[in-house]
């Protein structure tokens, strides 16, 4: 079961509370899974290859938990359910093409390229305000 830190707790470090929620070997990829959109029980277990049905049973009621995806019932006698991400679900997506494209790299694979000119694509942070990329790197963050 997935635990969760109270962001009441001194220091509060968001990185140790999303892992806390996420850093788990199967629940990114649940997500990933369901980021093309909802899903039943045995379409997730097909697409998470290799997770056994009660670890997919308790990983599916942590995220509902969580808030990051809904489970509605499509039969009622027995219950079945279809899963699907909430709008927070929904925003890992970037984590989750982060983490894919840091893996990439590293193997030597060919990174995501962008449909319509073929370049290939780069995650960077963005201030809005500023409207500029920011170098996390040299430039001064801090989290609001």
């Amino acid at each position: 079961m997935l635990a969760t830190m109270d962001a009441s707790q001194e220091p509060f470090k968001p990185l140790a509370v999303s892992l806390d929620l996420l850093g788990d070997r199967w629940t990114l990829l649940i997500v990933n899974a369901l980021l093309g959109g909802p899903k039943r029980f045995g379409d997730l277990q097909q697409d998470v290859d290799g997770i056994a049905p009660n670890i997919l049973t308790q990983r599916l009621r942590d995220l509902e938990a969580h808030g990051l995806l809904l489970a509605v019932p499509y039969s009622h006698r027995p219950v079945r359910l279809t899963y699907s991400l909430t709008g927070a679900g929904s925003q890992l997506h970037t984590v989750i093409d982060a983490l894919t494209e840091w893996s990439i790299g590293r193997s030597g694979g060919e990174p995501v390229a962008h449909q319509a000119c073929g370049t290939a694509l780069e995650l960077r942070s963005w201030c809005p305000t500023c409207e500029r990329i920011i170098d996390v790197a040299t430039d001064e963050l801090h989290h609001l």
